[in-house]
């Protein structure tokens, strides 16, 4: 399994902007499906955005897209999650997680990632 690490949370007020990063034991993730999940408090886990490593495809949650946007570096071991037009109602932990690219589009479901971040608080308050 991957050492995965998230950073970049924080607190922000609606409408405002932080950026998620996510790097993976430094190994290349251009073999993985990288997604971004977040969980409120008495709330399941949902998966926000995805991508797939050597494809680039991606995929975004209805409540985010539009929003939201990831991307990974040139080199491919760290991705990006940039949270724009911030609402209170995506307050919540940020967790990075990994999984085979092959599981392609289905890549916000959590069910197929097998390494996971510990997370990262994201607060929208003004």
């Amino acid at each position: 399994q991957l050492q995965i690490v998230e950073s970049g949370g924080g607190l922000a007020q609606p409408g405002g902007s932080l950026k998620l990063s996510c790097s993976a034991s430094g190994v290349s993730l251009s073999d993985y499906a990288i997604g971004w999940f977040r969980q409120a408090p008495g709330q399941e886990r949902e998966g926000v955005s995805c991508i797939v490593g050597g494809s680039g495809t991606y995929n975004h949650a209805d409540s985010v897209r539009g929003r939201f946007t990831i991307s990974k570096d040139k080199a491919e071991k760290t991705v990006f999650l940039e949270l724009n037009s911030l609402k209170r109602e995506d307050t919540g932990v940020y967790y990075c997680a990994a999984a085979s690219w092959r599981i392609g589009s289905m890549c916000l479901q959590s069910q197929y990632f097998t390494s996971w971040g510990r997370g990262t608080p994201v607060t929208v308050s003004s």
